[in-house]
């Protein structure tokens, strides 16, 4: 039962988190990465995933890392994104790591379309004093693509054999 319950709430709790964290902070701490690393490796083991299937999602996370570095590098997302990304490729392997890609995509093109527009618009007074959302406002200022990560992410997640392992009618019954 709570290996269930870590299956079903872990990963989407650090991926809202992730999200929420960027919007509000436009960073994403190296602790939820290493969360989400963590508790790849912790259910793996205890849900009893095989070493070849251990690799591939490891070499998933790893191709994804080098990949979203690249991307760091040349200043098209965060760092902590990167670093997120790639963890959240772990937890997916190989089999939905193209679907998340995708997803993530997808939310990334329209949150930006509606942060430059947004950034169009004056901001109201009222708002003026919460600092988070001045600094989302601000022309200057990046794209909080955290989010869209954590929404791809939360997209993908209950196709994942995370999800399907999980005997929802315990839940129900009780």
């Amino acid at each position: 039962m709570i290996l269930d319950l870590a299956r079903l709430l872990l990963f989407p709790a650090l991926m809202a988190f992730a999200a929420a964290s960027d919007l509000f902070t436009m960073t994403i701490s190296n602790r939820v990465s290493l969360a989400l690393v963590a508790g790849f490796l912790l259910l793996a083991v205890l849900g009893g995933m095989g070493m070849q299937e251990m690799l591939s999602h490891l070499a998933a996370g790893g191709a994804l890392l080098v990949v979203a570095f690249g991307c760091f590098a040349f200043g098209w997302i965060g760092g902590g994104d990167a670093k997120v990304a790639a963890a959240a490729a772990l937890w997916f392997g190989f089999p939905h790591l193209m679907n998340y890609l995708l997803y993530a995509s997808l939310f990334g093109g329209a949150l930006t379309l509606l942060l430059l527009q947004f950034r169009q618009w004056p901001l109201p007074y009222p708002l003026l004093g919460q600092h988070w959302l001045a600094r989302l406002h601000a022309k200057d200022s990046g794209i909080p693509y955290g989010i869209a990560l954590a929404i791809g992410a939360l997209m993908i997640y209950p196709e994942t054999d995370w999800v399907k392992a999980v005997d929802l009618t315990r839940f129900i019954a009780h």
